[in-house]
């Protein structure tokens, strides 16, 4: 765990403490269930002596009667308590979740270095679950306890040493417990871990599954998940065998000492030491006893399973940011210029460009890897390890990330669509969620998209818009990258899924559209890299020509073979 991180024990107390007064309330109802429970055998005991035993007729009545308000009072309690712990339980995993989205969907980003996504929704669904389970094995833990206590308590009126049987029994009983669900949390910690890596190849085969199938390569991706999941298989079958030995082991342990409870009860009642019914009773609470007991065992093994998952979780929590919080906002109104010295970061290499407000600026990777950390860097999802990025000359590293990408949207090349209508999709970056979305539309050719559905824009698309085409798809991101306006638009490869003729009318709208606006266009596509003001090109991750797209494909061949390759 990091230093000054929260750990598995932090968000522990944290999940059950924050329904500390469903806790309470349903605690008391379960300690009044399973007081009402220990009393039965109490009350027959004492119908056998003073009813049975005497012949009594008005006694019998008036312990029935009893009796009767008992169960009746039980089955309440345990009914409004049953309501009462579950909604602790998923109130309680409710909150990790959000607690979790947020620390996601923090403008510094850092919860998903080294994690597949799938592996973040395994820890935000299994392990907040089980973590939230806690807060109902609190209340069952208390319940259980009363429910012991109880019955020290009425056997200690019965007899002195039944009740110290207990009472001392108990604790060494509970220590025994303890040490017995050890191995359980560890491979609850490892099963949960590898089901967490399996979900995560899972959502990736899925994400890449057309590529995979173009590429002829369905047969390696199954080898790949095949061993992930058998990884799996064998951590939750370790840790279910675990969890089968530490029940066993508890059922044997409580049993053992039940049959001593009622050996013990059945020789007093043969010397004399206790009265018939007192023993019916003495029994009666022993068979009881394995409720609770088997209730504290729940607990334990919940507990055990709780505590894992709650180290998974807090290992996400304390993810470092990737990028530090910055201070400052970007002056207002944003004039879009953009400047970059010596900036270096993975195949970047001193890399400098300048961008006037309003510009259109091709820029031509030869790298791919050079784009997409140079999207990286303007993006602030990563700061450059030397060198320094401004926006109308405020360095990006003192800008508060959120207030940054008001101003600079970075468009990526595999951006996602969301289920929902084609209309709600391009809204998603509008800042009032709502407002005219026709320019945008328009200069993507999404509105042809839109026409050719059933419902127009308010079809509704399927996740991540699989009922669209591949180029479908990438007008529509476009679409939605147009529409919310940002000084600063970066797109990457926009265009690679449309046809040439397409692609030309998007070129000559994207100009108009953008013409107060600076926009930068990271692509190897002629149609677009033609309308641009001038284009920069990225060899060995610096600047190794500029200029315009027509003097460039005319003077340098390194940069026709990119472009018109």
């Amino acid at each position: 765990m990091l230093d000054g991180g929260p750990t598995g024990s932090h968000v522990l107390r944290k999940a059950v403490g924050g329904q500390r007064r469903r806790i309470a309330v349903a605690s008391c109802l379960g300690m009044a269930h399973q007081g009402c429970e220990a009393l039965v055998p109490v009350v027959i005991g004492a119908v056998i002596d003073q009813a049975v035993a005497t012949g009594s007729s008005g006694a019998l009545l008036r312990w029935l009667l009893v009796l009767a308000a008992l169960f009746l009072v039980l089955s309440t309690c345990y009914r409004i308590a049953a309501r009462i712990t579950d909604g602790s339980a998923e109130h309680a995993a409710h909150g990790l979740r959000l607690t979790l989205a947020a620390k996601v969907l923090d403008p510094r980003g850092g919860a998903d270095r080294g994690r597949l996504p799938g592996a973040l929704t395994a820890i935000a669904t299994g392990d907040a679950t089980r973590v939230g389970a806690t807060a109902a094995a609190v209340t069952y833990a208390i319940s259980a306890t009363a429910g012991l206590v109880i019955s020290a308590v009425a056997l200690l009126r019965m007899s002195v040493p039944l009740g110290l049987l207990i009472l001392l029994g108990v604790p060494p009983l509970l220590w025994l417990g303890h040490l017995i669900s050890r191995p359980l949390e560890e491979r609850s910690e490892v099963e949960q871990e590898r089901a967490a890596h399996a979900s995560g190849v899972a959502a990736d085969l899925v994400a890449g599954l057309r590529v995979l199938k173009g590429i002829g390569a369905e047969e390696a991706a199954v080898a790949r998940y095949r061993r992930t999941s058998r990884d799996s298989l064998a951590a939750a079958l370790r840790a279910a065998r675990s969890r089968a030995w530490h029940d066993g082991a508890i059922l044997a342990l409580t049993g053992i000492f039940i049959a001593v409870i009622g050996l013990v009860g059945a020789h007093l009642a043969m010397r004399g030491s206790i009265s018939v019914g007192e023993l019916v009773a003495a029994v009666g609470l022993a068979q009881y006893l394995l409720g609770p007991f088997q209730l504290l065992t729940y607990v334990n093994g919940e507990l055990a399973q709780g505590r894992a998952s709650a180290d998974r979780i807090a290992e996400v929590l304390a993810s470092p940011p990737a990028v530090p919080a910055g201070t400052a906002a970007p002056a207002q109104p944003v004039a879009g210029r953009v400047r970059l010295r010596g900036v270096t970061y993975g195949a970047l290499r001193g890399m400098d460009l300048d961008a006037a407000p309003g510009s259109l600026i091709g820029i031509v990777a030869k790298d791919p890897a050079a784009a997409n950390d140079l999207l990286l860097c303007l993006g602030r999802e990563s700061d450059p390890d030397e060198g320094v990025i401004e926006l109308d000359g405020v360095p990006l590293t003192e800008l508060d990330p959120d207030d940054l990408r008001r101003a600079v949207l970075v468009a990526h090349h595999d951006a996602d669509l969301f289920e929902g209508s084609l209309l709600d999709n391009v809204r998603a970056a509008m800042a009032d969620g709502g407002g005219d979305t026709g320019p945008a539309l328009a200069a993507s050719t999404a509105d042809d998209v839109a026409r050719a559905l059933p419902e127009g824009g308010d079809t509704v698309l399927t996740e991540r818009g699989r009922s669209l085409s591949g180029g479908q798809r990438q007008r529509v991101a476009l679409a939605r990258a147009l529409a919310a306006d940002p000084a600063v638009l970066v797109v990457h490869d926009p265009t690679t899924a449309v046809d040439t003729v397409t692609e030309s009318h998007i070129a000559a709208r994207l100009r108009r559209l953008r013409r107060d606006r600076t926009t930068l266009l990271v692509t190897t596509s002629p149609a677009l890299l033609a309308g641009t003001d001038r284009v920069v090109v990225l060899d060995g991750g610096s600047v190794s020509a500029e200029g315009r797209h027509q003097d460039l494909v005319s003077a340098d061949a390194a940069y026709r073979a990119v472009v018109l390759a």
